[in-house]
């Protein structure tokens, strides 16, 4: 039984911003973000999903998009089973001025507390056959996920054909609350190598 006045849950606070996109021959792009968890994570305070204005590309920087856009969310949890990833989602307009995806992309939140920075190398679904790729070009239906969060998932992806598009750099604020009390030990993190795609990262001590 826990001492009296001793935590039971730990806290993860999260701020920061999806600051731009690579995007090479796009303009007049947008982005989506939303968050995905373990099931024994609570999200406390914040927004859980977001949509961000419409950017264009500029003269000097022709294949970056800025947004800017800003995230901020608490989290709760016992275990850090199913630690968050936020889902980022990226859209324009085809030739035709349809909203069409233009990357799909996720990573974790960093488990380290402090400032830290990411970049994300987005993808985008492909169709399986040539008369596919017309009839989607013709019609302005783009291969697209029904939920981007299959993303993070990953059930079903390695039935699924993809191509690599663009990159997304997300920059992230961490605090975190009451993890050595429940006896999780955060170890430092290497700030002057971060990975474009952070699939494992070793954070936990036991």
């Amino acid at each position: 039984m826990a001492a009296a006045g001793s935590p039971s849950v730990f806290m993860v606070a999260v701020n920061g911003q999806i600051e731009s996109g690579q995007f090479p021959g796009f303009d007049d792009l947008y982005c989506k973000f939303c968050f995905v968890y373990g099931q024994d994570w609570v999200p406390a305070a914040g927004l859980e999903e977001g949509i961000s204005q419409i950017t264009s590309k500029s003269d000097v920087a022709p294949t970056t998009f800025v947004w800017n856009f800003p995230i901020d969310i608490t989290f709760k949890s016992t275990n850090p089973s199913g630690w968050p990833q936020i889902v980022v989602s990226v859209y324009g307009p085809d030739f035709f001025g349809n909203d069409v995806v233009r990357g799909y992309g996720a990573v974790h939140i960093p488990f380290t507390p402090g400032r830290h920075k990411r970049t994300i190398a987005m993808f985008v679904p492909e169709s399986t056959s040539k008369l596919q790729k017309f009839t989607s070009w013709f019609t302005g239906r783009r291969p697209e996920f029904t939920d981007p969060k299959v993303v993070a998932r990953g059930e079903g992806r390695e039935v699924t054909r993809v191509r690599s598009q663009g990159f997304v750099t997300i920059s992230f604020n961490v605090v975190t609350k009451d993890m050595k009390k429940l006896g999780y030990d955060v170890s430092p993190s290497d700030m002057q190598n971060p990975s474009l795609v952070p699939a494992t990262e070793r954070i936990l001590k036991y």
